[in-house]
């Protein structure tokens, strides 16, 4: 019930895309918004969406497996995570998935019509702008 009052039909199709971990990630991050006095109807549309781009055009989504891999690399050898982002192909396509995910996320909120202000909340994260919006969904996203 939650989703069909927070999201409109073209968003709920984006978020039903995205795997059940993914989608619970993106629950949680929601509710942390909420439980921390964020009323904001867009910031809470943009924390649903913000991993949609995690999923690519013809469907294909990051494996669960990958995600340890993921953060690993990107702790102990950003340098690692980069060069497998950047080569992308075969097994290392997951990682340029997620090292472009953010961007896809916009670019997807906004294809399907979200309003504005969500397009621009996640364009602010994407591009690590200290909004008040974009700096509530990181904290929120950090602390899930």
């Amino acid at each position: 019930m939650l989703l069909v009052r927070a999201l409109s039909d073209p968003q709920l199709l984006l978020f039903e895309r995205m795997p059940r971990f993914v989608q619970r990630h993106s629950l949680n991050v929601y509710h942390t918004l909420v439980r921390t006095g964020h009323t904001n109807p867009y910031l809470l549309q943009a924390a649903l969406l913000h991993d949609c781009g995690k999923v690519d055009e013809e469907g294909r989504a990051i494996p669960l497996l990958y995600y340890g891999l993921i953060v690993l690399l990107q702790h102990y050898a950003p340098g690692w995570y980069e060069r497998a982002a950047r080569n992308g192909s075969g097994v290392l396509y997951p990682f340029a998935l997620h090292a472009s995910h953010e961007k896809r996320s916009v670019a997807y909120a906004e294809s399907v019509g979200s309003h504005p202000d969500v397009v621009r909340i996640l364009r602010d994260y994407a591009e690590q702008r200290a909004t008040p919006c974009a700096q509530a969904l990181r904290a929120a996203d950090d602390a899930n």
